[in-house]
């Protein structure tokens, strides 16, 4: 439930500033325009000038809609979730991440003060994958050592399982991105050939049309991929140095637990 909440309230976030950035260019359109009209004798003269002086995102909108409002809206889609998958995956990583060595040093310390009721407490109280894998080890102390190993490495593989959710829908927008501007691409190609087909003519007006199209879908797709490539190889990356820490502070909870055992 909690990553349910974490996830809307991101792609709440990221709504909302997608809102307030298209009510902020609703409100200059009218100044632009009239600022245009005026500059019209000087961008007669110069007309390098006025393209030079595009907006970026002006330029990217513009580029959205040449490339079709249909394949373009599902490739945003994919980016926009993908995004609010991936970070959310990134904050839950950083809110559960455990300071290890002060954890057992917490855990040896209740150990030989308070003995295994005083050390569950100290996982019970610390938030993070470690913890809950040293209070599951703990609540089988009585059973040997040997159980109290198996718990850690089963409950461990649940908290991989854990920190890995959702990365498959991250790795199927990665795929689907370059697919639907492959689409796009195939579709501008067809429509170019109809077009030449209708004008009975092989000329570069009548194809420009269509190649255009499936060019930019083509660009819109593979960038959109390798954003979400970027946060996914981060994602594993956060995921494999808080695994290598799980595995090295369980082996020093057994052996903590092993010396207490003595």
């Amino acid at each position: 439930m909690k990553k349910f909440f974490m996830f809307l309230a991101v792609a709440g976030i990221m709504t909302v500033s997608a809102s307030i950035a298209s009510a902020q260019d609703a409100d200059q359109a009218a100044p632009a325009a009239t600022e245009q009209v005026a500059e019209a004798p000087a961008s007669a003269q110069n007309p390098l000038k006025l393209e030079n002086e595009i907006p970026l995102h002006q330029a990217l909108k513009t580029k959205f809609i040449e490339g079709g409002a249909e394949f373009m809206s599902l490739i945003i889609i994919c980016l926009v979730i993908g995004l609010a998958l991936s970070i959310e995956r990134i904050l839950y990583l950083l809110l559960y991440k455990t300071n290890t060595k002060k954890l057992l040093a917490q855990v040896e310390e209740a150990l030989a003060n308070g003995g295994i009721e005083a050390a569950k407490d100290v996982c019970r109280n610390t938030r993070g994958p470690v913890a809950s894998i040293f209070y599951q080890g703990l609540l089988r102390y009585d059973q040997g050592l040997d159980t109290v190993e198996k718990t850690i490495v089963s409950y461990g593989s649940v908290q991989m399982s854990n920190m890995e959710s959702g990365l498959s829908w991250i790795s199927l927008f990665i795929a689907i991105a370059p697919s639907l501007g492959f689409l796009g691409t195939v579709i501008g190609m067809i429509e170019a050939f109809d077009a030449i087909q209708a004008a009975g003519d092989i000329s570069p007006n009548v194809v420009a049309g269509g190649m255009k199209v499936a060019l930019i879908t083509t660009v819109g797709g593979l960038i959109v991929a390798m954003i979400l490539q970027v946060f996914y190889n981060y994602i594993l990356a956060k995921i494999e140095k808080l695994s290598i820490d799980m595995e090295d502070a369980s082996i020093s909870l057994v052996d903590i637990l092993a010396k207490q055992g003595k």
